[in-house]
């Protein structure tokens, strides 16, 4: 028995030990199978999935971008494969990846292009494709820049067409019809023709704008980060070092929407610098030019002061504000004939009257368009340099000639109804500062005046002449009853000229500058001089009553003296006030 066993067993051993290696064997080859399938389905794709990526033919939609998030997985993956010691199967790999995503995002540039000439942006329900393709296609900086140009060049001509038929109803479509009535029949003045057409241009910036928010910024930061990932991943792409710029979705959309209007501001300026040089109006010239400074920073506002259009719009105002000067200038040089003589009634000239009827036009204008930024009225002080300075300027030459008080009226009169136009606007307050400060000076000039004719009309003039070099030392005072104008026949004739003065001393003094136009400030006037005047006068009685003072003490109980100084000269200085109050 031992030895059938033994004889069994080595005959039974090969075939066991065959059967256990061809067991290890299948386990090996099953793993290896597994390990096949499993990188097969991570690594590569089927035939099927390879035309759906990359064959024209088929359409981009969900399984697309799939397939290209999956093939982008394999491409990144492929890393693992190239740190073992067999490379070969990882830069197979990844040279099969990398041809089929440039074939992949070359077919979606494509369809993204067709897509860009049949969409509409005045629908809201833009398509979802659309947006999901531009943040792939940000991966590829090169293809997004040039989806981007091909897309802004499209927009530019849509919406230079759209702009041309605004303003003149014709398309290039013979069969289509316009509803609306076209700017250049509507507009009946170049005013609104201006303002039409940039109500025109700002409402199809707003609407750009929103549209293309929903394509670009919609998805978050989703497409900044897709240009930072291709930005890394192609060198030749990459900024140098220092010149790095992380992608600001809001500034590219601001660069994309003026590239679009840029068609729609070439056409606006030619049509508003046409307009601009074929008008003289000074106003006119100068309202479109704060029409177009509004619109400005309503443009700057919306998409930036890079924008095209703002510069187009800063040029135009420019060009308004030189045609305004140029204009008024010439206005200037027609009104030089009339600055010969001032009016008989001293009031102002027509030349300033229709100067401040033209400025407060331009002050409307200007309150309409950048006060709220520019309370203090820096940029309007030009426009009075231009527009006022020349005809006060004007003025003054006129008062200068006339004798006083006719000057100094005609001069009040002149500023009074400049400060009356402005002083209704804040942002003229240092304008009105001014023009006060010279109607003060004028004024003093008139009170100065009215003084003098109350002291040489009342006859006080001598006796305050006499008066000046003296001090109150009791020997001065005593030499007053021996001057010349304190002697009897003398002092009783000044009080005698004075008595007869002073019944109609208002009135005539009134009667000097009847002709100032603010009855209020001659009545304010008058009365500061008579104030003047009765302190005058209080002060020579003072010393009168000084006098007889000092005369009666030296006299003391001798014979009578001579009648006193007081007797000679009785008014007092409560009289005074009394009779020109």
């Amino acid at each position: 028995m031992r030895a059938h066993i033994l004889s069994a067993d080595r005959e039974t051993r090969p075939m066991l030990e065959e059967a256990s290696s061809l067991l290890k064997q299948k386990k090996e080859i099953e793993t290896k199978q597994r390990l096949l399938g499993a990188f097969n389905n991570h690594f590569l794709l089927t035939d099927a999935q390879a035309t759906t990526l990359t064959s024209t033919a088929e359409p981009v939609d969900d399984e697309f971008f799939q397939l290209l998030r999956r093939t982008k997985k394999i491409h990144s993956d492929c890393q693992v494969l190239l740190g073992t010691e067999d490379q070969r199967l990882g830069l197979e790999i990844l040279e099969q990846s990398s041809k089929q995503l440039d074939v992949a995002f070359q077919k979606l540039y494509r369809w993204t292009q067709r897509e860009f000439k049949t969409l509409d942006l005045e629908n809201p329900q833009i398509s979802s494709s659309i947006r999901r393709a531009l943040r792939v296609l940000a991966e590829r900086p090169t293809l997004f820049q040039n989806c981007l140009d091909s897309f802004a060049e499209a927009r530019e001509h849509t919406l230079s067409d759209a702009f041309y038929t605004a303003l003149t109803g014709s398309t290039s479509d013979s069969t289509s019809h316009v509803s609306t009535k076209p700017i250049e029949f509507q507009a009946h003045d170049p005013l609104r023709y201006v303002g039409d057409m940039l109500a025109w241009a700002h409402s199809a910036t707003v609407s750009e704008r929103e549209a293309l928010e929903v394509l670009f910024i919609s998805e978050g930061d989703e497409m900044a980060k897709g240009i930072q990932a291709g930005l890394e991943s192609d060198p030749w792409s990459r900024p140098e070092k220092g010149n790095e710029e992380i992608f600001d979705g809001r500034k590219a959309l601001s660069q994309l929407v003026s590239r679009d209007l840029t068609g729609v501001a070439r056409l606006l300026r030619q049509r508003t610098e046409q307009l601009i040089r074929s008008h003289v109006n000074a106003t006119l010239a100068y309202r479109i030019a704060n029409l177009l400074g509004f619109y400005k920073n309503m443009f700057t506002k919306l998409i930036g002061e890079e924008a095209d259009v703002v510069d187009v719009l800063t040029g135009l105002e420019e060009s308004a504000l030189r045609q305004f000067r140029a204009n008024m200038q010439d206005h200037v040089a027609a009104v030089q004939s009339e600055l010969a003589v001032a009016p008989p009634d001293l009031s102002p000239p027509d030349f300033l009257e229709e100067a401040l009827d033209m400025l407060k036009d331009l002050l409307k204008s200007y309150e309409t368009s950048v006060t709220s930024s520019d309370s203090k009225g820096q940029g309007f002080r030009p426009v009075l340099a231009e527009a006022l300075d020349p005809f006060l300027n004007g003025c003054e030459n006129l008062w200068k000639r006339l004798p006083a008080p006719d000057g100094d009226v005609f001069a009040i009169n002149c500023l009074a109804a400049a400060r009356a136009v402005l002083s209704n606007y804040t942002f003229t307050s240092e304008k009105v500062l001014e023009l006060e400060e010279t109607i003060e000076e004028h004024t003093t000039n008139l009170v100065e005046h009215q003084h003098r004719f109350f002291v040489h009309n009342s006859g006080l003039q001598p006796l305050l002449a006499a008066l000046a070099p003296l001090s109150e030392s009791p020997e001065d005072l005593a030499s007053i009853p021996t001057m010349e104008a304190f002697q009897p026949e003398a002092l009783s004739a000044t009080s005698q000229t004075l008595d007869d003065f002073l019944p109609s001393a208002l009135m005539d003094a009134m009667e000097n500058i009847k002709r100032l136009r603010d009855t209020k400030m001659a009545q304010e006037i008058t009365e500061e001089a008579a104030d003047r005047f009765c302190e005058n006068f209080e002060y020579v009685e003072s010393r009168i009553l000084a006098a007889d003072e000092i005369r009666a003490t030296e006299n003391g109980e001798e014979e009578e003296p001579s009648p006193s100084l007081r007797e000679l000269f009785p008014r007092t200085g409560a009289e005074i006030r009394v009779l020109l109050s």
